[in-house]
């Protein structure tokens, strides 16, 4: 997985097992001299195109960048916004779920979108991300209106 993007062969999209070792490649790419926590991804759009990203740190913080979001990024400047599922993929024992920040940002896209948390020995928990930022906010909540 050389690439930003990618897609299977005849534009079929990924397996649910291909995706989650995509977030797990990621792992080894991670930035994380800080932390020193991986955390890869992986996130499907709908047309089966997957964006993966890892953690990004910096020694000022706050500028870190989150795998999740790298992913996010990714995709939209790639031009892709309608996502259906995220894997995130961590070292840990315990599940590797979003932060706050990468569940606001999810949730701008695609309120809806399952995101499948594994742990270091490959297992998931997988749930929707209203399950994760229940009363979310988003676009749908500022006003259009120039008035």
């Amino acid at each position: 997985m050389e690439t930003s993007q990618h897609n299977r062969e005849g534009g079929l999209p990924m397996t649910r097992e291909e995706l989650k070792a995509a977030a797990v490649s990621m792992l080894d790419r991670a930035y994380c001299p800080y932390s020193h926590f991986p955390v890869g991804a992986a996130l499907e759009c709908s047309d089966g195109t997957v964006y993966t990203g890892c953690n990004i740190e910096n020694a000022a913080f706050s500028p870190t960048l989150c795998a999740e979001r790298t992913a996010v990024a990714k995709a939209v400047s790639e031009g892709h916004t309608d996502f259906v599922r995220i894997a995130v993929a961590g070292r840990s024992d315990d599940f590797c779920v979003p932060c706050a920040v990468c569940r606001q940002v999810l949730r701008e896209f695609a309120p809806e979108i399952e995101v499948i948390c594994l742990n270091s020995r490959g297992e998931e928990l997988a749930l929707p991300l209203s399950a994760l930022l229940p009363h979310s906010f988003g676009p749908e909540f500022l006003s259009h209106d120039p008035a």
